[in-house]
């Protein structure tokens, strides 16, 4: 593949036609020949400049690693005070630009080659280097090696669960207690979990649990106005009722 350069304005004018087209409309929308269209170019441009589409997606990838070491660069300061919040917003960062744009996320996840694969090390050195001050603090619950990897994979684990579940049910809260079960599970630092739950949604949730698919001591109209009641006092997707 050609390489890249901050001044090659066909190529640059390419690559973010195809991120255009890939966010808005999927991976099936990033053909070489819409791509051009977009680019106000010829399709010809496109194997000339990236040799395929697998180069053009390759292209894509270099450049959403680009855009996010940019703003993970930015984000680390190895002079913080706290180097646990330091890791909670490191963490906090890969899963946000997840969640915002899954579509490059994917295709950046799913890249392989020279450029990709040494901006992905650009990232990881500094996510080594997050888990090295926690080291240097004395704060390692794990060896710094498993740490990183389980940084890496509830943030990972944390991105695809989220798209994996429909939009009615998608509940912020599941992020915020991965991130603090990571935080458990590779610091000594107390995890900042949220409040747990008072009043009656405990009861009414142990209570749906309890009972069977079919309660034969009530009627049919009883069984779905018990089921609306407990929905109200424990809603199933964890979002309260308006």
């Amino acid at each position: 593949m050609p390489s890249s350069d901050a001044t090659d304005t066909p190529r640059r004018r390419i690559v973010e036609a195809a991120v255009e087209l890939l966010e808005s409309g999927g991976p099936d929308a990033v053909s070489t020949r819409a791509v051009a269209a977009a680019a106000g170019m010829q399709p010809p441009a496109i194997y000339r400049l990236f040799g395929d589409k697998e180069g053009l997606l390759q292209a894509v990838a270099e450049h959403g690693y680009a855009q996010f070491l940019e703003s993970k660069r930015a984000q680390f300061d190895p002079q913080a005070a706290d180097p646990v919040d330091e890791l909670r917003r490191g963490w906090d960062l890969v899963v946000e630009f997840g969640v915002s744009r899954p579509e490059l996320f994917a295709v950046m996840n799913s890249a392989t080659g020279g450029r990709t694969d040494a901006a992905h090390r650009a990232g990881l050195e500094i996510l080594h280097g997050r888990v090295r001050r926690l080291a240097a603090r004395g704060l390692l619950r794990v060896n710094e090696e498993l740490a990183a990897q389980i940084i890496r994979a509830t943030g990972l684990g944390a991105v695809t669960t989220w798209h994996s579940t429909p939009a009615e049910r998608r509940d912020p809260t599941l992020l915020t207690i991965l991130r603090e079960s990571m935080i458990a599970a590779v610091t000594r630092a107390e995890p900042a979990m949220p409040a747990a739950e008072t009043g009656p949604a405990p009861a009414a949730r142990a209570l749906r649990a309890a009972l069977p698919d079919e309660a034969s001591v009530l009627s049919e109209a009883e069984q779905r106005l018990l089921h609306e009641w407990l929905s109200r006092l424990a809603p199933e997707n964890g979002t309260p009722p308006a």
